[in-house]
């Protein structure tokens, strides 16, 4: 098993139009693979726009357009990608799902969001993800070539037990699509992910879209990967990019033997 390998996070701007964001995620994946990115992770909600109503009309079975798009793009660019997150129709049932390519294309890991986002921010933001979806049960682990890997979705960082959870079944990597706000970003965006990759001693990679000022609801951005020691050993701004980071397990392990935690 390789010891070093290299990821990227592709932080888009969600457009209106479903098409126009298959397009663009295409772009940006051949991109980042061709930098040789093994491991390629879209945002939380990227084929429609981030809004309740929208988000139900869009919904997708999971033999729908958007997943065998994610197919094909992993099998032809032959890299795992983390498919974000879309709006998943399941029956009478609409979920934020997560759908995991290998390098043949083949599915092998969904996560449905388990902690919905209902808020509402005293001057803030208020928002009530549980008008659309449905929540899911628990986190996802997942085997590559290059061992076990994590996944969750954006709320689902507030609740540091899932991410114990997936560190004990052998995650070094975990990755979390997500749309924090400018109200919680700020306060809370690198706070959380930089906690979760100290806490479990591992590499946190959380992607978010770009924000887009028209939006009803205005992303922070600031897609980052933190390493076990709590380090950013990649991040951006609010704007479009490609964030691209190296996991190196030899150095995770090396933060192991120096601060060793009981299991």
């Amino acid at each position: 098993m390789e010891r070093k390998y290299k990821i990227a996070l592709c932080q888009t701007l969600v457009e209106d139009e479903k098409g126009a964001n298959l397009a663009k995620v295409a772009r940006f994946v051949i991109k980042a693979a061709s930098n040789g990115a093994a491991m390629i992770c879209l945002p939380e909600i990227w084929n429609c726009p981030y809004d309740v109503k929208v988000m139900a009309d869009t919904a997708e079975p999971e033999n729908g357009r958007t997943v065998a798009f994610m197919s094909e793009l992993a099998h032809g660019e032959k890299i795992y990608l983390v498919g974000g997150s879309i709006p998943e129709r399941d029956g009478d049932r609409v979920y934020n799902t997560s759908f995991v390519f290998d390098p043949n294309g083949r599915l092998i890991a969904k996560n449905r969001k388990t902690h919905l986002f209902d808020v509402d921010i005293d001057g803030g933001v208020k928002f009530k993800e549980s008008d659309t979806f449905s929540p899911g049960n628990g986190p996802a682990v997942f085997d590559t070539a290059f061992g076990k890997v994590g996944l969750a979705i954006c709320f689902d960082v507030r609740y540091p037990e899932m991410f114990a959870e997936m560190r004990d079944k052998g995650a070094h990597l975990v990755f979390l699509p997500a749309q924090f706000n400018t109200v919680t970003g700020p306060a809370h965006w690198e706070l959380l992910m930089r906690s979760r990759g100290v806490d479990n001693q591992l590499f946190f990679a959380a992607c978010s879209a770009a924000r887009n000022m028209r939006a009803k609801y205005k992303s922070w951005g600031h897609s980052m990967i933190a390493t076990p020691y709590g380090d950013l050993c990649g991040v951006i701004d609010e704007r479009e990019g490609i964030v691209y980071g190296e996991i190196d397990l030899d150095y995770m392990d090396n933060v192991k033997r120096q601060i060793p935690l009981p299991r």
